[in-house]
């Protein structure tokens, strides 16, 4: 393990507001997105989509890595240049998704393991050989009656530390992602307990694993109220109650912390990073690992049509620069508009 690549390739990540756009989206979530535009979804439309996007102007002021599914971290632009390749022109790390998914738990009704473990060591040799940077794994852990249990909460934390082990062992750096799913009807005060939880275990698997925090990412959700609560916490609250619960579990080694949008709108998810910014004097720096949030605005002004692609283009790069303006502190409504 290599303790000064991981740190610089970490570092780089998150230096200066820029973030991490989650391009990663499976054959079978894309084309679910895709559908919602009428658009068929084959490899030539899937990497074209990707293209434009890595090509707006801007792209590497606002974005430092993108996290990739396998099939575009070996894909090609319409000019025959890998798409990880438009990346790292652009200044940015190429990252790859390397879960399998999350699954049902056996004999545990609503709750989720990912599944991707097996033969990991062996991919990981040969995503470093294709140069990626970091890497992403995904847990899953659901709020509802009497869920999640302990050994649920475990199991994920204990998936996510081997993952995070052999990342290490390959010279990648680790997005560790535990997501405490915003789904149900669940207040705040659930998901902070929740979350609270989860970060514990998920720390503790890490140190048991040996990893290296200073050379990982973690990419949590917010500490916010369940999508159907029937009263749903401010913007100040999800704020203060997501820095204090990281601020009691995650280490001050870790180098910075990306945080993923869940189920919020476009604005909610960069609202908020803004208001955990503004003002605090946090311990990591705060950044973002956006999927939905930086790209819903671009791929419906898209619509699978060439024409569309500079205002597509334009969408995307002001939700980036909203979200690395929000990254450092200074966002404001009026640069919304």
């Amino acid at each position: 393990m290599n303790h000064e690549q991981l740190a610089r390739i970490a570092h780089k990540i998150m230096a200066n507001g820029r973030g991490i756009l989650a391009a990663d989206e499976s054959t079978g979530t894309i084309k679910k997105r895709f559908d919602q535009i009428n658009v068929e979804s084959t490899e030539q439309t899937r990497n074209g989509y990707r293209e434009m996007l890595f090509s707006a102007p801007g792209f590497g002021d606002y974005i430092s890595g993108v996290i990739l599914y396998d099939e575009q971290f070996r894909g090609l632009n319409r000019h025959g240049e890998g798409l990880k390749d438009m990346i790292k022109k652009a200044d940015a790390v190429a990252g790859i998704k390397v879960d399998q998914g999350a699954k049902n738990m056996p004999l545990k009704p609503g709750e989720k393991i990912t599944e991707g473990l097996d033969g990991l060591r062996e991919r990981f040799a040969e995503y470093a050989q294709l140069g990626a940077g970091f890497a992403k794994w995904r847990a899953v852990i659901n709020i509802a009656d009497h869920i999640p249990s302990r050994g649920a909460i475990l199991a994920n934390a204990e998936a996510l530390a081997r993952y995070a082990a052999l990342a290490q062992e390959a010279g990648i750096v680790p997005i560790v992602e535990p997501e405490v799913i915003m789904d149900g009807a669940h207040n705040i005060d659930k998901c902070e307990e929740v979350t609270s939880a989860t970060l514990r275990a998920v720390y503790e698997a890490l140190a048991e694993a040996n990893v290296w925090l200073e050379g990982t990412l973690l990419k949590p959700n917010m500490v916010i109220s369940g999508t159907d609560a029937p009263t749903r916490a401010g913007r100040e609250e999800v704020a203060e109650r997501t820095l204090r619960c990281l601020k009691r579990h995650v280490p001050g080694a870790v180098p910075g912390i990306v945080f993923l949008s869940g189920g919020q709108t476009e604005i909610e998810a960069t609202e908020h990073l803004h208001m955990m910014n503004a003002g605090h004097n946090n311990p990591w720096p705060l950044s973002f690992s956006y999927g939905r949030a930086l790209q819903q605005a671009a791929l419906k002004s898209w619509a699978g049509l060439d024409e569309n692609i500079p205002a597509a283009q334009a969408a995307f790069a002001h939700r980036a620069k909203m979200n690395w303006l929000a990254a450092r502190g200074e966002w404001s409504k009026d640069q919304e508009a």
